[in-house]
């Protein structure tokens, strides 16, 4: 019995000098704790400090420099495009900065912007494949015939480009008689709707790509209908450039489609930079390198060549310039 009391004390006795011996251990480390926290604490939000202002100062400068490009930019392109006309096709997406930016600094450069042509969502819809086959083979002019391997998206492009481009200086400003109801049709299908007069077709056109790449099983598809229209612009016309944003350069998005598919790298130019003023201004230059017979991917996302044409070139003895 005084065995077990003297087990149970000595027991009772350990867990007291435990106990004892966290309070002060905890009295001790706590001081310190506490001030190596304040001090990483402090730490962090000095850096954090640091960082909102270095942002803050990129930011500035940045729009600095966008102002003197906006500012520069008639001067930088003046001439550029005289003579020419230029057709605008905007896929679905399309912010009004990037549009109404390109378009007025074509105008700037000497170019006549014919019209733009708007694609609706639909067009680039999968399930609408088959209306928009159907509606290539019944509008397309009688004397169109199509690859048998042609896609759907090869089809439309190929005839609406007959319908808003051309490459022969004679009938450049004229519509073809023979395409007068494609865009008709393609409008009272619900797969676009027209502003100006695209139809009196341009010596080259800009494909205007969307803000944000396509995502999700269909996004491949849907990207690369953009740059089927591309390449139906590029083969009837005297060239064509695709614009759009760095977003369009990434996964999904159109501009690397097209950079991603050699053939099509090889015809059509790009810029991935067009929603700032350096980037329209770019698009200009590209599309006189076009008239020349060069092609570029240009601005600053993967797989460019350059963050301009090397030079402006002058266009081609077939050219309206």
């Amino acid at each position: 019995m005084i065995d077990f009391r003297y087990h149970l004390v000595s027991i009772v006795a350990i867990f007291l000098a435990l106990s004892v011996g966290i309070v002060l251990g905890t009295s001790f480390l706590e001081d310190p704790a506490i001030k190596a926290t304040e001090i990483f604490a402090n730490q962090l939000r000095v850096s954090n400090e640091e960082y909102r202002d270095q942002l803050e100062a990129v930011q500035k400068r940045e729009a600095a420099n966008d102002a003197f490009v906006t500012d520069a930019a008639p001067r930088l392109v003046q001439n550029a495009l005289a003579t020419e006309s230029v057709a605008i096709v905007e896929a679905p997406g399309v912010t009004n900065a990037v549009r109404e930016g390109v378009q007025d600094l074509l105008v700037k450069a000497g170019a006549t912007v014919t019209g733009r042509v708007v694609l609706d969502e639909s067009y680039v819809d999968a399930a609408q494949a088959a209306l928009i086959e159907k509606l290539a083979d019944d509008a397309k002019p009688a004397d169109m015939t199509f690859p048998a391997d042609a896609t759907p998206y090869r089809k439309v492009a190929t005839a609406l480009a007959d319908a808003i481009v051309t490459d022969d200086p004679a009938q450049i400003g004229k519509e073809n008689p023979v395409a007068a109801g494609v865009l008709d049709a393609f409008e009272a299908g619900g797969l676009l709707t027209v502003t100006g007069e695209p139809a009196k077709r341009a010596a080259l056109a800009v494909l205007i790509a969307p803000a944000e790449p396509y995502t999700g099983e269909g996004a491949a598809q849907q990207a690369n209908a953009l740059v089927s229209m591309a390449l139906g612009l590029d083969e009837t016309g005297r060239g064509v450039v695709v614009a759009g944003g760095p977003s369009s350069a990434t996964t999904g998005g159109v501009v690397a489609a097209l950079r991603d598919d050699t053939a099509a790298a090889e015809k059509v130019s790009t810029v991935d930079n067009a929603d700032k003023p350096m980037g329209r201004v770019v698009v200009v230059y590209a599309l006189r390198e076009q008239l020349s017979g060069a092609t570029g991917q240009y601005g600053i996302g993967p797989g460019v060549s350059g963050v301009e044409p090397s030079a402006s070139p002058a266009p081609t003895a077939t050219s309206g310039g």
